[in-house]
């Protein structure tokens, strides 16, 4: 069974999932949850999800063709119909592969689908614009200071760090790139959401206009109206996108005829006034629908992490409730591989998977915490000391500390050799390790948790722990030695069969 799909539709359901524009996908939902935690079968979850598939098959689209990629992502940004091929963006561009705001990062995000790639944009002391989400360079090089305070010079002599950086994210041989460098890349790549730009918006344009991409740099903004309108009516050609909230919503009514390419809708509710059908009706009519789903704050809690749990919890709702069209996202390949398949997080072909969150019972016999309270902020067992939390939408354990295990039964659908692999998130280094054993049998060699660069960004790390298990239940520990330094989130867990 995948426990994953059964544990957290049933147990877990975010207020997104519950308060629907749509009443079709609303009972789409409800019935897909209430089979699941009533403990449907595998056979029943996989038919819920069929359904779910089979209707997001069309949201491959194939979009305007002819020219080039660019060309091809500029004519569907202008789409507003419904046929209109949903564009996925790239937040920081692939950081996922890359330093994040890198040349790698882009290369590798419209590699792997994105029309957009998120880009974020400082000045340096010389008016130069340089790809940098901070004002200091603190976070994601190896130097120190306000971009505005350093010069060109002195930014192009720094090195990014690895992934979303930070101080423990190891340091790699990319350079700060100039958005001139950047835009000459993309040119015919695709276009560039230029995100913290708006301050910066004539040196932005003195770049576009040098390197012949007007067309790929997507201007946005929550300014004034009178504002944006004075800048759109000199600078011919230009790209934009206006940012609404309910403080805000006006705005649309303020642009009249001359509307935006799309509104970048962010409400912490489903009871937002900008998150309701009648503004979101009138906004389609004429424009596109950017979400954003990276974090819970930002599309009431219709994540990335939800959506891979069940699309119905994210990216699908967004489409068929919230007219979204645009997708901001930082699983650039779960989301196109969603596009394609309907799928969130399909358990691979002969694999086990279960939920850190369905340890065995009992301290001493099925976990052993060092506190007796959940210090997290998800109440799912109670009276169990085991921290479990919700990081923007992945129900998971945090506050894993050396000393600790966790115990759980597998079941095995077949007699063979399998690997064990842990999904899990660290900005740390090192962040963590463990052991696994099974079946009460002698641990294994200690397995390092690798850094993610964020606590709330997880991936699957397989461990080189193979076991040979025979077809039917067995039980699997995770041990965290008490001399290793652990601060690490667990996700779930997976034994996937070794392939000889």
């Amino acid at each position: 069974m995948n426990l994953r799909i059964r544990t957290r539709a049933g147990a877990v359901v975010s207020a997104a999932a519950l308060v629907l524009s749509s009443a079709v996908v609303s009972v789409a939902a409800t019935q897909f949850g209430a089979a699941a935690s009533a403990g449907a079968s595998a056979e029943q979850a996989s038919t819920a999800q069929a359904g779910t598939s089979a209707q997001a098959l069309a949201h491959t689209r194939p979009g305007h063709s002819g020219g080039t990629a660019a060309d091809r992502a500029y004519r569907d940004l202008l789409d507003h119909g419904p046929d209109a091929k949903i564009l996925t963006a790239a937040h920081r561009a692939q950081w996922r592969s890359a330093p994040e705001n890198s040349v790698p990062a882009i290369l590798d995000a419209f590699e792997d689908g994105a029309e957009i790639v998120e880009l974020d944009i400082q000045l340096t002391a010389d008016g130069v614009p340089v790809l940098m989400h901070d004002t200091t360079v603190d976070r994601t090089t190896d130097g120190t200071g306000r971009v505005d305070s350093l010069t060109l010079a002195q930014v192009e002599d720094l090195h990014l760090r690895e992934g979303l950086g930070g101080a423990q994210a190891a340091l790699t041989d990319e350079p700060v790139p100039t958005l001139a460098e950047a835009m000459r890349l993309v040119k015919n790549r695709g276009l560039v959401n230029l995100d913290k730009g708006w301050p910066f918006r004539e040196e932005i344009w003195d770049v576009l206009v040098e390197t012949g991409t007007v067309r790929n740099g997507l201007y946005k903004s929550d300014a004034p109206v009178a504002q944006v309108q004075e800048f759109r009516a000199t600078h011919r050609g230009a790209v934009y996108m206006h940012m609404v909230t309910d403080a805000n919503l006006a705005a649309f009514d303020e642009f009249g005829a001359d509307q935006p390419v799309a509104y970048e809708v962010n409400f912490d509710s489903t009871a937002d006034a900008v998150a309701r059908r009648p503004f979101l009706d009138r906004i389609a009519a004429v424009s596109r629908v950017w979400s954003n789903t990276m974090w819970n704050g930002l599309s009431a809690t219709m994540t990335d992490e939800a959506s891979l749990i069940d699309p119905l919890r994210g990216w699908e709702t967004l489409v068929k409730s919230y007219h979204t069209t645009i997708f901001q996202t930082d699983d650039v390949e779960k989301l196109e591989r969603w596009l394609r398949t309907g799928t969130g997080d399909p358990l691979p072909s002969g694999s086990v998977r279960v939920q850190a969150e369905d340890f065995l019972a009992t301290e001493g016999v099925g976990y052993h915490d060092l506190e007796p309270a959940n210090r997290s902020n998800l109440q799912m067992r109670p009276g169990e000391g085991v921290d479990i939390q919700d990081l923007d939408g992945a129900v998971s354990l945090g506050w894993l500390r050396g000393g600790e295990w966790l115990t759980y039964d597998v079941v095995v659908p077949r007699t063979g050799t399998y690997e064990v692999a842990l999904r899990a998130s660290s900005p740390y280094s090192p962040a963590g390790a463990y052991t696994v054993s099974f079946d009460d049998g002698a641990p294994s060699a200690r397995v390092d948790i690798r850094n993610t660069t964020s606590h709330a960004k997880q991936e699957l790390q397989p461990s080189g722990v193979t076991q040979r298990l025979t077809k039917g239940t067995h039980t699997l520990r995770i041990s965290l030695p008490e001399d290793a330094y652990q601060n690490w989130n667990l996700d779930y867990l997976q034994l996937d069969p070794v392939r000889r």
